[in-house]
């Protein structure tokens, strides 16, 4: 898998539709992302990308101080943007705000290609790689685009191997850390199923304890099937599970995101 080459391709898109959004009258809101409006989007990813090329190239013990705006290369005036303490804005954005999202993707990129996946950088993870972020920061590009189009109402699938790889990542990587940052409740046994319908990914997983094991032959409490764009985005909190085929006891499908609350 291409982490960087989808990285590429998702900021592209979520930049094309960020310009289609913002207009001069204002600024949707985004359905998916409650509170927020596509410009609070843009700035949300944007500062990212910053943060993450400062980690890597800069070689930081962690992510940047948030309240040091230098990481963020802004122009000295920016009184007219939109300002993470008034979301959602939905007023007229600068250009400049666009353009600014548009160079930092490009150096997050150019960061991207410059060294390989293992070279190593800090992350929140056990894995402790720049290929940790270039997979991170393609999948959170891609979700965040599907935001950027649902906010116009039409918003494309995730390419689906890729989305497979992204789902793979959420048992993985997501589901330990969002269960260690939130102190969830243990698991008693919960087991699931995801199973894709556009290719031959399944994703069994089962809740003991503390531990998210993904693999294992056992029976699950539930099943869910639909394309791996849809499990993504459902994994994501993006789309209500009633977009998927649901077999099995909903009781512990509901439990799920107790499981794996968000953060």
């Amino acid at each position: 898998m291409d982490h960087v080459a989808q990285f590429h391709r998702e900021v592209r898109a979520f930049e094309a539709a960020a310009r289609r959004a913002i207009a001069p009258g204002g600024t949707p809101l985004v359905p998916s992302c409650p509170g927020w409006s596509v410009a609070d989007l843009v700035i949300h990813l944007g500062a990212v990308h910053r943060h993450v090329d400062a980690v890597i190239s800069d070689r930081l013990p962690g992510l940047p101080d948030p309240t040091d705006l230098a990481v963020l290369g802004l122009p000295a005036d920016i009184s007219d943007w939109p300002h993470p303490d008034r979301a959602p804005n939905t007023g007229p954005v600068p250009a400049a705000v666009l353009d600014w999202f548009g160079e930092g993707a490009a150096r997050l990129a150019a960061t991207f290609s410059a060294g390989g996946p293992d070279d190593p950088a800090w992350t929140w993870s056990e894995e402790q790689t720049v290929g940790f972020w270039q997979r991170m920061q393609a999948i959170e590009a891609a979700v965040h685009r599907w935001d950027a189009e649902n906010a116009l109402g039409t918003p494309g699938p995730i390419e689906a191997a890729f989305a497979a790889d992204a789902v793979t990542q959420v048992f993985e990587v997501m589901a330990p850390a969002r269960r260690s940052w939130t102190q969830a409740p243990p698991g008693t046994g919960e087991r699931y199923l995801f199973r894709q319908t556009d290719g031959p990914g399944a994703w069994a997983v089962h809740f003991d304890g503390d531990t998210v094991r993904l693999g294992g032959a056992s029976e699950a409490h539930v099943e869910l099937a639909g394309t791996a764009s849809d499990l993504l985005l459902h994994l994501w909190r993006r789309v209500p599970a009633d977009r998927l085929d649901v077999r099995g006891d909903r009781a512990v499908l509901d439990r799920y995101f107790t499981l794996v609350p968000p953060v």
